[in-house]
């Protein structure tokens, strides 16, 4: 499938500000999707393009209808129009207590400025019934990639992923801190700078951003990895191969899923077509990847398989999001997926168990592994096959349940 032209192929979005319905995935439920939404378009990738190496893209994804040739943006959207936190909660039952999260920070590093990032937070947050979440309370920061109040540029784009990274953080996390931490530009050298700051002053940090592979990846390594920190990075947007620092072996990196409804009742989660995940040619797999069974079936040969966990990021079950920077013309209500999506979700629901989840403690059967839930994803292709057990569509699933 073209990553220019994903087109819908139909996700019942009967949606309102309480969500959709509060149904539970059927045990042999079929894959399909329920009627077709009101309009008939496409998605779009919001920052378009390979990156050049040693840079990075955003991994969000916007979801419009056809507005004569090109798919132009759609107007402004003055309600909601993509999945509520009430439903993602549902879908996943995650923990739905306003307090969920309260104590850790959650760093979220992407590049440049999104001047209206608190304010966008604020009219997501009473939307939908979340607590406040301000610079004022304490709740919110914003700081550039050093630390400091001088932010960098503005852009049109990466506003749009900020305003995603930090609502739905929020959304599944609302006691948790946020950190913003803004990196001057995309190149890697600002964008370890801004991590650096992130692992020093936060407990979870989330990353919704990747470049290709390259043979001096593994010195970056390093500025992902922080005694007590746990990292997400979103595996990529566009199938195979791995990409960079989705496949370091110091984060857990975060596929893609696709939610499928009939009517408004969740019925199934598939692999996202176009989810990222693979092999990566340069780093080597941790002991706790190579020793897990399921590993053995993606014939990485001891190299770092991606992605290692999944959550929803399909456009077309894309979840809403508030943005009043103009993107290409437009503001308003944004339907939005992509692993940028599943990202700070995974990071703020590691927020509310409270504990640190690195790529050594999520694999099941190691000394030192955790006790999450994995909704194991066997349906769906990225490239390659979601299997039962590990696999490089979905990796080990997607987290369910109210514990830890």
């Amino acid at each position: 499938m073209s990553r220019r032209n994903l087109v819908l192929l139909g996700v019942a979005i009967a949606l309102t500000a309480a969500g959709l319905g509060t149904g539970q995935p059927a045990a042999a439920a079929p894959a399909t999707r329920g009627a077709r939404p009101p309009f008939a378009g496409s998605a779009s990738p919001v920052c378009p393009g390979p990156a050049s190496i040693g840079s990075a893209r955003c991994h969000a994804w916007v979801l419009h209808p056809a507005k004569g040739p090109g798919h132009q943006p759609p107007p402004p959207a003055s309600a909601p129009g993509g999945l509520s936190p009430a439903t993602i909660k549902s879908v996943y039952d995650f923990p739905t207590s306003a307090s969920a999260g309260a104590g850790p920070t959650i760093a979220i590093v992407d590049a440049y400025d999104d001047p209206n990032v608190e304010s966008d937070l604020g009219v997501f947050s009473s939307q939908f019934g979340l607590p406040a979440c301000t610079t004022a309370n304490g709740c919110f920061t914003k700081v550039n990639q050093t630390g400091g109040k001088r932010y960098p540029r503005a852009n049109s784009g990466w506003a749009l992923e900020i305003s995603l990274d930090v609502q739905w953080a929020h959304a599944i996390a609302p006691g948790a801190k946020i950190l913003l931490v803004e990196a001057n530009s995309t190149n890697f050298s600002d964008l370890t700078t801004a991590e650096s700051y992130a692992n020093a002053h936060a407990q979870y940090v989330s990353n919704s951003w990747d470049g290709s592979e390259f043979s001096g990846e593994t010195s970056y390594d390093k500025y992902f990895t922080h005694s007590g920190v746990s990292t997400f990075v979103a595996a990529g947007d566009a199938g195979l191969p791995a990409e960079y620092p989705s496949a370091s072996p110091n984060v857990i990196s975060v596929g893609g899923t696709t939610l499928n409804f009939s009517g408004t009742t969740f019925m199934s989660e598939t692999g996202w077509s176009s989810g990222g995940g693979g092999c990566s040619a340069y780093e080597t797999a941790t002991p706790a990847q190579r020793r897990y069974a399921g590993y053995q079936q993606v014939n990485c040969g001891g190299k770092r398989a991606t992605p290692d966990v999944s959550l929803d990021a399909d456009p077309n079950s894309g979840v809403a999001v508030y943005d009043s920077t103009s993107y290409q013309g437009t503001s308003g209500w944004w339907v939005v997926g992509g692993t940028s999506a599943s990202t700070p979700m995974w990071a703020a629901r590691a927020a509310d168990s409270g504990q640190q989840i690195t790529a050594s403690t999520v694999y099941p059967g190691s000394a030192s592994s955790l006790n999450i839930t994995f909704r194991d994803i066997t349906l769906g292709n990225n490239g390659a096959p979601c299997l039962t057990g590990y696999d490089l569509c979905s990796g080990l699933g997607s987290w369910t349940g109210t514990t830890p």
